[in-house]
Order: structure tokens, then sequence, then C-alpha cells
């Protein structure tokens, strides 16, 4: 995972990869702003075999959840859970599931379009440790889902 901000021309992104294999990936770009509680971006998931890419993915702060506050209540949860936790938005959903050994797996899937059944839907499996690498990845998240106020302030 890293947050990059280091060039002006170039907009914030974060990877998160996979500890058990490091080719499968999904990165957050192209971040932008549709309205003062929206955060637009861009997804892509990698894998081997595989890329897929939505340009136009919106998260807003008034939603069932925030996504930011989704992974912050994942992270919290470093002892573990039962069951499956699901996140979604139109065009991401997010599944998260804990395992024995304190890993995370974070299943994303893509989708185009929310009303055509014939449309193409491609995911991936991230693991990550459940402590500090999941944190790390939250924070990660909510720096770049947000619009440089700090967590608590929307």
């Amino acid at each position: 995972m890293n947050v990059k901000d280091t060039d002006p021309t170039d907009t914030p992104a974060v990877i998160v990869r996979s500890q058990n294999d490091p080719t499968t990936q999904v990165r957050f770009s192209d971040r932008y702003f549709p309205d003062e509680y929206g955060t637009g971006f861009a997804v892509e998931v990698h894998a081997e075999g595989l890329l897929a890419r939505l340009d136009s993915v919106i998260t807003w702060v008034w939603g069932p959840e925030y996504l930011a506050d989704f992974l912050d209540k994942l992270a919290a949860d470093f002892r573990g859970w039962e069951g499956e936790r699901a996140w979604s938005t139109h065009h991401l959903a997010l599944r998260a599931v804990f395992r024995s050994g304190g890993h995370v797996g974070l299943t994303w899937t893509l989708r185009p379009w929310t009303t055509q059944e014939d449309s193409w839907e491609a995911s991936v499996t991230t693991w990550l440790e459940g402590g500090e690498q999941l944190a790390t990845f939250a924070a990660d998240i909510r720096q770049f889902l947000d619009r440089g106020t700090p967590a608590g302030t929307r």
C-alpha cells in the first residue's frame, strides 16, 4: 500500500497488493470531487491474466457507509470476526473475510453496469495482515478519499 502525492501534476493514488501474490493488486487513482459530499475515482484490478478498470466510481460521505469508515471498522476488529462483511457502491463492491492467522481477504468486484445482465464483472482478492497492514491501508484510503479534512470532521 502507498499513497503517492509527490508530483503536483499527478493525482494521488493508493495501491493495495496481496501479501500472498504481489502481482494481485487494486489501484485507486484519478480522484475528483463531483460535489462537496462525494469523491470520484478510477479503480483498476490486476491479477495474472486480468486487468480491468472503471474510470468513474463515486462514494458518498452520506451513503449507507463510507468506504473509509468501513475499512476503519475492519481494522479496528483486528482480532477477527465471523462471516463476511460487505460494502458497495454502484460499480464497486467489497467483501471482507477474516481467516486464521490474522489474515483478512478483501474481494474487490468491478461492475461497469448495474442494470445490464450481460455486462462483464471482474474480481480480485487481496490478502492483508489484519493488524497494522490493514490499518495502514484504511488510513491511506481515508487520505485518498477525503479533501484534506481531518477524520471525523465530515
